[in-house]
């Protein structure tokens, strides 16, 4: 695949995540064929983001992450959007209850979505 198509299969699997829930960069990765710091480049170019929403990847650990909106790193809106979708956040962390599960489990679902 070339960086346009890997771009548009990371953009439609991460649409399909839904609101106050979220995955991780290495999830999203293995789902796509792709490394961690890939998606993660992808996500940083994001051009439409409110339409594909990056902040509901964070790390392997429960942590948030980066995010970047507008070209600008932005890791305090980062967190208050995810609140906003109800996501609760202790230390910079997020809870398995919002769907930050058994790394397993979540990529065949991924993949599961990829095919539709």
């Amino acid at each position: 695949m070339n960086a346009v198509n890997n771009a548009k299969e990371v953009y439609s699997l991460l649409r399909k995540i839904p609101k106050g829930r979220v995955t991780t960069y290495n999830e999203l990765a293995k789902a796509c064929e792709l490394t961690a710091r890939e998606v993660g480049k992808i996500l940083a170019e994001n051009p439409r983001p409110i339409e594909v929403p990056c902040p509901r990847v964070i790390k392997s650990n429960g942590e948030l992450g980066g995010y970047t909106f507008k070209g600008r790193k932005n890791k305090g809106m980062k967190a208050g959007l995810l609140k906003r979708e109800g996501i609760k956040i202790i230390n910079q962390k997020i809870g398995k209850e919002f769907g930050f599960a058994e790394e397993s489990s979540r990529i065949k679902k991924l993949l599961s979505l990829r095919k539709k």
